[in-house]
């Protein structure tokens, strides 16, 4: 099968700036909130609204593709798969936090080939392409240079039951807290993810991730010279959940010891 993945990147971004704008119209309005299954897992209508509009946009450019949305499950299968995150911050945005975003990835033979990350309220447009780079609004990205977690900006984040201690995920923050190194927890992996492939973080690790969690920050990071691996450096699966650690690649030996 030819990859057409500029295409895809194309689709894509029209479809996170379509949902973005949905998004940041109804940031700070008055909507229901719901719960799923776990502690403050929280859904609101514009997260199905955002998932609705990406999913209309990509099905009519591409009929027989798959999609995966975080809130609709998987809902075809096809020989490219698009996993998508509508609202990646949920928490932040039902509390008028505006730190948020939109996530689009599509994969074929399991391989994130395009991606893009939307952050509507500051309107960053972070995107990659396999083998041709990543970039936010137009300028390209590189990971830091620094080779010492001494010298770091780290981020992390936390699953939603956090309070049975997954992997020793609390001993993990409060060992790398004690190294006195700045710790930032946003609340969005995909944000997360993009600050690392931007420079903004060195690196960036999370005990319990699902595909729509990462599948569109792992290309960023990737293409602007950084790495993505489960804790144990094993690859990460775009289909399955999984423990996330991302580095500017310099200090990921250093981060797996930390965390492990």
């Amino acid at each position: 099968m030819k990859k057409n993945n500029s295409e895809f990147l194309t689709v894509a971004i029209e479809a996170a700036l379509q949902a973005g704008d949905l998004l940041r119209k109804g940031f700070g309005t008055s909507f229901e909130i719901t719960s799923k299954p776990g502690r403050h897992n929280l859904v609101t209508k514009y997260d199905k609204l955002a998932e609705s509009c990406i999913f209309s946009c990509l099905l009519k450019r591409f009929p027989s593709h798959g999609f995966i949305g975080e809130e609709q499950g998987q809902t075809k299968e096809g020989d490219v798969v698009w996993i998508v995150d509508p609202l990646d911050g949920t928490v932040n945005f039902a509390h008028g936090i505006p730190l948020f975003a939109v996530s689009i990835a599509a994969v074929t033979e399991n391989e994130v080939v395009a991606s893009c990350i939307y952050q509507p309220m500051t309107q960053e447009l972070f995107w990659a392409e396999k083998d041709k780079g990543s970039f936010l609004n137009g300028v390209e990205l590189r990971v830091t240079t620094n080779n010492s977690i001494d010298e770091a900006m780290l981020a992390t984040g936390f699953p939603y039951n956090v309070h049975e201690d997954p992997l020793h995920c609390i001993e993990t923050f409060a060992k790398m807290t004690r190294k006195g190194v700045p710790i930032r927890r946003f609340g969005s992996a995909a944000i997360d993810l993009a600050y690392v492939a931007a420079g903004r973080f060195d690196a960036y690790w999370e005990v319990s991730l699902q595909p729509w969690d990462f599948a569109g920050g792992k290309l960023l990071v990737e293409e602007a010279g950084g790495k993505v691996s489960q804790y144990d450096g094993s690859p990460c699966d775009p289909f399955k959940a999984s423990t996330i650690l991302a580095t500017n690649r310099l200090l990921h030996p250093a981060m797996q010891k930390e965390i492990q």
